[in-house]
């Protein structure tokens, strides 16, 4: 979970997770159709304060997801998984969350002169000092994620990420009318999850617990 790379030595279980999501009304079996929800669960359970970006991923969003992770810190990002557990087109049928913890940039040929610090076993593999700030310009990017439940991480294309996240739009028919209760916020699905990003960062306020 996104909480345990702010704070690994704290251990708060999936169960408990979910216990406190549904004492505060945010889901009923696990679900969480609510990024501002999602935030404010962070922000309780986790010493983090969560920021919601809302209006895609692109544009001014774009930089500044990049920026975020490339300064190490975790963010939290509602999209379609597909069977392995890679972004997919579903309208918001199989929506998930994923914890996004790094950025793989490729960049041209030269441009890194001064800027950052080769790896030592992979060619033409760099990364940003201390961590430090991304290069400014980026031919390609790739997010380091998984699915929130997953042991396993993937590097995903931003821009399929980025389109999973655009699309979601409704509630699986199936969902709908399988009797089961499920909390959703006004507006559905659109309204809570389409176009939004939690950022995560440890909380510094020394007099939270």
């Amino acid at each position: 979970m996104a909480g345990q790379l702010l704070a690994p030595r704290d251990s708060i279980t999936l169960e408990q997770l979910v216990s406190v999501a549904v004492q505060r009304g945010y889901t009923a079996q696990g679900e969480m159709f609510s990024a501002s929800n999602m935030g404010l669960l962070a922000e309780e359970v986790f010493p983090c304060r969560a920021q919601l970006l809302t209006g895609g991923m692109g544009g001014e969003n774009r930089a500044a997801i990049i920026r975020h992770l490339a300064t190490g810190l975790p963010l939290l990002i509602p999209y379609d998984e597909d069977f392995n557990h890679q972004p997919c087109l579903k309208r918001g049928h199989r929506s998930h969350w994923a914890v996004a913890s790094g950025v793989l940039l490729g960049v041209q040929p030269g441009s890194l002169t001064g800027q950052l610090q080769a790896d030592g076993t992979v060619p033409g593999l760099f990364y940003p000092p201390c961590p430090g700030p991304p290069p400014a310009e980026s031919r390609e990017v790739c997010l380091l994620a998984k699915q929130g439940k997953s042991l396993r991480y993937q590097l995903w294309g931003f821009t399929e990420v980025q389109d999973s996240n655009a699309q979601l739009g409704e509630l699986h028919p199936q969902r709908e009318s399988d009797g089961t209760v499920y909390v959703l916020p006004e507006g559905g699905v659109r309204a809570g999850l389409c176009g939004q990003v939690v950022l995560l960062q440890p909380n510094t306020d020394s007099s939270t617990n």
